[in-house]
């Protein structure tokens, strides 16, 4: 046993640094959309298994479950696992890099490259400080990559693979390109929206664009709808609850001068509280059936894939706390006063257990921010640094068998109480 573990595992994370950059800038320039992950699941899977990990693949080629091997003196309960993203987004890079995006029309622009590069970093600090023998106490770990996070689809995927099979807890990260590097955002309790996926389909009679009277414009419902939407939700929502509601994308139409038959419209509700999440999509429904007999077309609703918000698991906030504090000090702390808007597949691991999430701040101090989801989007790689030792650590006080103790006596009490 050593008495200064976290130095050790500092040291271990410092002299790791340049590999764990190689592997986020390969991962980089090599990105696969969501659902194709599968070149980039075979190179990490070789990464993982030359520091020793048992490696399984999941369905489709898609997807790692990375353990640790296990002690024999580590009680399966106390294993911990650390989730990872691995999909990229259909966006262009273009940033001026040596590692800027090879394949034409994607990119991680969401710092799911950074991700995987991080929990591989705590894994091998791990790994090398039981081989070292510098472990306070048996550790078990396990390290989930996930494809699909993008399209809300990986988590549940990897969950039916097995991921959460004997894992006491799950923690994750994201990046923050608007939080200064050495900044990291904690917060209890509610982190991310509920997202629901909406399709809306207008069916109308087509005709001759000189004779839009002959026809029941299914453009001009759109129009109308969009514009219902945008201005009318407002006013019937509550203003100190959040609702967002985003139409991405319009499909319809072949030819400048053809109304078409049908338009579909696709874009997300998101919400924090399920009240007003419901309230919403009876809102737009409503909307919807108003704009249909206005201009004479039927529209249709459906909903597609959406996730619920990602909801910190309270008990687990003082563990975060204290290991990140180890890292970043006092000054690097952010409570985070407000939810994000966006959404996060993450929140399907924390359905079945226990488990946090983390925002790493990355922008480079002084620098011009790159926000999520835009050509320009970058990191400041030290964020890995960051990400791996605050990982490590959570894995290692979470493994306190002090800490273990404690939680089955408080188990026993309640149970004795019920």
């Amino acid at each position: 046993m050593t008495h200064d573990w976290q130095s050790d595992l500092d040291r271990v994370v410092a002299t790791r640094f340049p590999s764990l950059v190689a592997l986020r800038r390969h991962l980089h320039m090599y990105p696969e959309p969501s659902g194709e992950e599968c070149e980039t699941s075979r190179y990490l899977s070789e990464w993982l298994a030359e520091i020793g990990c048992e490696v399984r693949i999941g369905t489709g080629q898609r997807g790692l479950i990375a353990d640790l091997p296990v002690a024999c003196d580590a009680p399966e309960r106390s294993r911990v696992a650390l989730r990872a993203d691995l999909d990229a987004l259909h966006i262009q890079d273009a940033k001026q890099v040596a590692y800027r995006s090879r394949v034409d029309g994607v990119m991680h622009a969401c710092g799911h490259d950074a991700h995987a590069a991080l929990v591989a970093g705590a894994l091998v600090a791990i790994r090398d400080l039981e081989q070292r023998k510098q472990l306070p106490w048996p550790v078990s770990v396990r390290g989930i990559f996930q494809p699909a996070e993008e399209t809300c689809r990986g988590a549940r995927e990897m969950i039916e693979d097995g991921a959460l099979e004997q894992i006491g807890a799950v923690f994750s990260t994201h990046m923050d390109p608007l939080r200064g590097i050495g900044r990291i955002g904690l917060k209890q309790g509610v982190m991310t929206a509920n997202c629901d996926e909406v399709l809306l389909t207008i069916r109308g009679r087509g005709g001759h664009a000189a004779r839009p009277h002959e026809t029941s414009d299914p453009i001009a419902a759109a129009a109308q709808l969009i514009n219902a939407i945008y201005l009318s939700l407002p006013r019937v929502t509550d203003s100190q609850d959040a609702v967002v509601t985003t139409i991405g994308q319009i499909s319809g139409g072949e030819s400048a001068n053809v109304i078409p038959e049908q338009v579909q419209l696709r874009g997300t509700v998101r919400t924090l509280d399920q009240k007003v999440r419901e309230q919403t999509l009876e809102h737009i429904q409503r909307l919807a059936d108003g704009v249909g007999q206005t201009s004479r077309t039927n529209i249709t609703i459906s909903f597609g894939v959406g996730a619920p918000g990602v909801i910190n698991n309270p008990n687990l906030y003082d563990l975060v706390r204290w290991c990140t504090r180890e890292v970043v000090g006092d000054k690097g702390l952010d409570s985070l006063s407000r939810p994000s808007m966006g959404s996060e597949d993450f929140a399907f691991y924390l359905q079945q257990i226990p488990g946090f999430m983390i925002r790493i701040g990355c922008l480079t101090a002084d620098a011009h921010p790159t926000p999520l989801h835009t050509p320009e989007f970058d990191i400041d790689e030290q964020a890995i640094e960051i990400g791996a030792r605050i990982l490590a650590r959570i894995v290692i006080h979470w493994s306190d068998p002090n800490r273990l103790q404690c939680e089955d006596a408080t188990s026993s009490e309640l149970g004795a109480g019920i």
